[in-house]
């Protein structure tokens, strides 16, 4: 039983906040039927994103719908408000909240009050002030851009294949991703290997026409599964005629032409965004206290530092590290926002019941990613593995993580069927403009430029 009524406020519906809803649904659902509990969700999106999941729909290996939990169908007993918030006053209990009504209707902003706050909004990509990458550059954290930047791989080689300007081929043709991280390895793997096996199907067009290029700023790519498999993978690209260039930066992608800081030039349209990420903006308009890098301080039990009833997790909680040295925060990583929402919202229920609160500790697994299609490396528990089996561990976990039997069931028949078929390689690039054509038939002119995407 609680000690009185709670009113929770969270916000922010990706790993943390749909994990923590998840658990505080399941620990107070006698206190949600009774109305001595209410859990309010505030999330930019009606779903949480599996984005583990994102270069696989990007290479079409996964349907776009699956890669997404409604978090209405999960969180039947929680009030999922679609909306932004702008502020939060952890004094006073209140938030403040925009709402698609809101903005329809010009009115101002909603006024939420709670007695639980859970920050849990995640991360945001961290960009550079590098020219033209507002105008040409594409992200890689949605399943909106994942999608788009799949559409915007075979409509250029669709652009490629039907000029007879050298130039304008060679920009085509040319693919620049910024950061070698999980995002960014394995977005150009998979993608890399989807264009390849593209290319059998036009007539101008060979896989060796295509250059990849993976710039990254520091000597080594993916730190997570260590040294050696990080070398290996720098191998396996190579091998795929993948240029990668480490100790390297991007300084301009003006005028479709990516410059680097060793001095190379590509003229490219495509340059893809895959550097870090940041906290929140929204952690910025709180009371609560953060780090220099702009993330709350959290104690190890999950809490604020020196505020009550405040709790956070994840990308915008800088939570102790209490295996490793002291002074280590937990990285900011879909393996720990799963494990730490749990127990924040076991830690939660045990405040409101009187109970001492627990410490987030964890037992490192390990890591793995995927190159592309029965390609991948791995360094789980101590063992490395590369090739075929690391692939096969990719899947494996990542399929025992998705959350939902809904989608578990969905993705492994569409795996299933990607055995037994052939890949699909249809450009649906329109559906980012679905009313394009009707306005053009209606006198307007077409919202976009016909001659490609940016």
């Amino acid at each position: 039983m609680v000690k009185e009524r709670a009113r929770i406020l969270v916000v922010g519906g990706g790993y943390v906040g749909m994990y923590t809803a998840l658990r505080l649904q399941r620990k107070l659902r006698q206190e949600l039927r009774r109305g001595e509990a209410e859990i309010t969700v505030v999330t930019p999106e009606p779903y949480m994103t599996y984005q583990p999941f994102l270069p696989e729909a990007a290479a079409g290996s996964i349907s776009p719908r699956h890669v997404v939990v409604p978090l209405r169908r999960v969180l039947p007993h929680c009030r999922v408000v679609v909306g932004e918030a702008r502020s939060v006053r952890h004094a006073e209990r209140t938030a403040t909240v925009t709402t698609l009504a809101t903005e329809e209707q010009g009115a101002p902003p909603e006024e939420l009050t709670y007695d639980e706050l859970v920050l849990a909004p995640g991360s945001v990509s961290r960009t550079l002030p590098v020219p033209g990458l507002a105008d040409h550059g594409i992200g890689f954290k949605t399943v909106e851009e994942a999608i788009g930047l799949r559409n915007h791989v075979i409509e250029q080689m669709d652009i490629a294949s039907s000029t007879r300007d050298p130039a304008i081929r060679d920009a085509a043709l040319t693919f620049v991703f910024v950061g070698g991280g999980y995002a960014g390895v394995e977005a150009l793997g998979e993608l890399e290997d989807m264009a390849r096996y593209t290319a059998r199907y036009y007539h101008n067009l060979t896989p060796d026409d295509l250059k990849w290029i993976l710039v990254e700023a520091s000597d080594r790519i993916l730190p997570e599964v260590g040294e050696e498999m990080g070398r290996y993978t720098v191998t396996e690209l190579r091998r795929r005629n993948v240029q990668v260039l480490l100790g390297t930066r991007l300084e301009s992608c003006a005028d479709r032409v990516a410059v680097l800081s060793d001095g190379q030039r590509f003229p490219t349209r495509t340059v893809v965004w895959t550097a870090g990420v940041k906290p929140h903006p929204i952690l910025a308009a709180t009371d609560l206290p953060r780090t220099e890098r702009g993330r709350l301080r959290c104690t190890a039990e999950l809490t604020v530092e020196g505020h009550a009833h405040a709790w956070a997790a994840g990308d915008a909680a800088a939570v102790p590290d209490v295996t490793a040295a002291p002074g280590t925060d937990c990285a900011p990583n879909a393996q720990h926002a799963v494990r730490q929402a749990r127990v924040l919202g076991d830690n939660i229920v045990r405040s409101l019941r009187g109970e001492p609160l627990r410490t987030y500790s964890h037992k490192y697994a390990g890591s793995v990613a995927s190159l592309g299609l029965h390609k991948g490396v791995a360094h789980v528990y101590g063992r490395k593995l590369k090739g075929y089996p690391a692939w096969f561990m990719h899947r494996a976990y990542h399929l025992s993580r998705v959350p939902t039997f809904n989608r578990k069931a969905r993705v492994l028949a569409e795996w299933a069927l990607a055995g037994l078929f052939k890949r699909e390689i249809v450009s649906l690039g329109s559906l980012e403009h679905p009313r394009a054509e009707f306005e053009l038939a209606a006198g307007g002119k077409p919202p976009y430029d016909p001659k490609g995407s940016s």
